[in-house]
């Protein structure tokens, strides 16, 4: 039996805008703790994941949760699972750089069925469920019909937290940078998806991300009229990450050509 519910989208999608006020308090980042090499966890992280465990438990209490700040062992993927982001663009909070999201995906079958993205600083809410379009603040939203590379904007990632990919990330940022009108580095990839499904972006490029930074972003493209794979074109995993392309669909055989070379 299905999760997906509307009191269930409805009541997550609320969740999500109040947990958003929680990034956007200037004085909100009290604490920065390193994980890795250019991967942090601040404060804010830890107290939206806690935020929306708690809300999302009492909405569905049968529905397992994935959640970047915590370990995700033993999941049963034959049941439903939340995959939450607290804060994607984690780096770009502690710079107060206003572009973090809230991500939140639920999954069924290894496979997203409802993704939504709020930008808390634009009060920007991206959703979709599978089957029924994607929307922007309840708008319907499409990808773009840019069909040639030299009339694309991309965006792509430099992998901060994978320092030994860097040379293979920008000598791919080069190749498409030579190939369409200009690249852009956001430090979101769950905003550069929606923005690929809203037309801002007609392609998207990483080259080592984890479910819970695509999850409903996929989703959300791909109900946009978008494509979302990985770049040699198999389906992408929920239960691990990987590397990333996501399109308008028009321009995606002509970018897993350029990411081959």
């Amino acid at each position: 039996m299905t999760a997906l519910t509307d009191s269930l989208v409805e009541g997550a999608v609320q969740t999500v805008l109040e947990a958003g006020e929680l990034l956007t308090d200037p004085a909100a980042v009290q604490s920065i703790r390193s994980k890795g090499e250019t991967d942090y966890v601040t404060n804010v992280d830890v107290a939206v994941q806690a935020f929306l465990r708690k809300r999302l438990a009492a909405l569905a209490p049968d529905v397992q949760f994935m959640g970047e700040e915590q370990d995700n062992t033993g999941l049963d993927w034959s049941r439903p699972c939340w995959i939450l982001d607290p804060v994607d663009g984690t780096t770009n909070l502690i710079h107060s750089f206003r572009h973090s999201a809230i991500s939140l995906a639920l999954a069924e079958g290894g496979q997203a069925v409802f993704g939504v993205v709020y930008n808390p600083y634009t009060e920007e809410c991206f959703t979709a469920r599978r089957g029924g379009g994607a929307l922007r603040n309840g708008v319907p939203i499409h990808v773009s019909d840019v069909s040639r590379l030299e009339d694309s904007l991309l965006s792509t990632g430099t992998v901060p937290g994978r320092r030994e990919l860097a040379d293979a990330a920008f000598r791919q940022m080069r190749a498409l940078y030579d190939r369409c009108q200009d690249v852009r580095r956001t430090g979101c990839a769950s905003l550069d998806l929606c923005w690929v499904a809203c037309g801002r972006l007609d392609g998207y490029v990483e080259l080592s991300l984890q479910p819970w930074d695509y999850a409903a972003g996929m989703r959300i493209a791909a109900e946009a009229g978008g494509k979302v794979t990985a770049p040699d074109g198999s389906p992408l995993s929920l239960r691990e990450g990987g590397p990333l392309l996501a399109s308008n669909g028009r321009l995606h055989s002509a970018l897993q050509a350029i990411l081959k070379e």
